[in-house]
């Protein structure tokens, strides 16, 4: 019987990534719904140190597959450990981030599985049966699905970075590592990484920021914007209409086809809250709007509202502080 709620937490040079501590927080929401286990897959090289770090972010037992094929994401390789130790232990969910490594690696391992797979998840859900409840934008972002796999197992989906909530690191919570043994077929990894070339990128991640100053259409002039996230210690991101308009970078995009944020103060500077970027930051813990359209979307989400030339208040902030 298919049983324990399990996370792909994927790891870069040896670092877990946010977005895999984000899932292991909604697993054990999940899991203790149908009061089971959270269990977290670590793939890698030199990796197995990492363990205990996610047994105190709440895995109750992490397996580990440490083998030097494993040093670099090639797909075959991850695909093959991952399909033998999950038809090994039949687990009810696995997760994965929506992140380049798991839009990849998910969808193969839902082929060889045998099951479903529900792409890019905002919200998690399970009854008491252990059926999971998966939401995610449909039609544009027009409107939200929910969808279910109720015949097949594990139950698999991708989640965003930055939709879920991170738990607290805890030392006190006790959880079983336990390492596993893969038999790889080399013959069918007819990928080789020769060498890694990295591109050095200066841009802030604003999915870390605690303060975001976002603009959309109605900033004429950003550059008072990045002034004032310099000096309220923030960063600056942006909406859809001024990534296609080449004034902001791509990496600093909010919304369905950027980035999910959660920051503690989202500041919206004439962003009307189109719901594909409502679902990237709707979960903000203060939202602050500003708006020379009084029916804008983005008021019935903000917590302060104003009305008035986003530009003109822009420059004002940027005076007084």
């Amino acid at each position: 019987m298919s049983k324990n709620v399990w996370v792909f937490c994927e790891q870069r040079d040896g670092e877990i990534q946010n977005v895999a501590i984000e899932l292991l927080g909604v697993a054990r929401e999940l899991a203790d719904k149908v009061n089971e286990k959270v269990v977290a897959l670590l793939l890698g090289h030199n990796v197995t140190d990492k363990a205990k770090d996610l047994v105190a972010y709440g895995a109750d037992e992490v397996r580990v597959v440490d083998d030097s094929r494993l040093n670099y994401f090639v797909t075959e390789y991850y695909a093959q450990a991952v399909t033998q130790v999950v038809k090994a232990n039949d687990p009810n969910v696995v997760l994965f981030g929506a992140t380049s490594i798991g839009r990849d690696l998910a969808p193969r391992l839902s082929a060889r599985l045998h099951t479903g797979l529900t792409a890019d998840c905002t919200k998690l859900e399970m009854d008491e049966e252990g059926n999971l409840f998966m939401t995610r934008p449909a039609f544009g972002g027009n409107l939200f699905a929910t969808i279910i796999c109720p015949e097949h197992r594990p139950q698999m989906s991708t989640v965003r970075p930055g939709v879920m909530k991170k738990p607290e690191y805890n030392t006190e919570h006790q959880g079983e590592i336990i390492m596993e043994t893969v038999d790889f077929d080399d013959s069918k990894a007819v990928v080789k990484v020769v060498e890694e070339v990295r591109e050095t990128k200066n841009v802030e991640r604003i999915e870390d920021a605690k303060i975001l100053v976002s603009c959309g259409r109605g900033v004429k002039d950003v550059a008072p914007a990045f002034d004032v996230a310099k000096k309220v210690k923030g960063t600056v991101s942006s909406s859809r209409s001024l990534v296609d308009a080449g004034i902001i970078e791509h990496a600093r995009q909010v919304g369905q086809t950027g980035k999910t944020v959660r920051p503690e103060a989202y500041l919206a500077f004439g962003i009307s809250g189109a719901i594909q970027h409502l679902a990237g930051m709707e979960e903000s813990e203060y939202i602050i709007a500003v708006n020379t359209d009084v029916n804008a979307p983005i008021f019935k989400v903000a917590n302060l509202g104003i009305v008035c030339d986003a530009g003109a208040v822009l420059k004002q902030l940027d005076k007084i502080l």
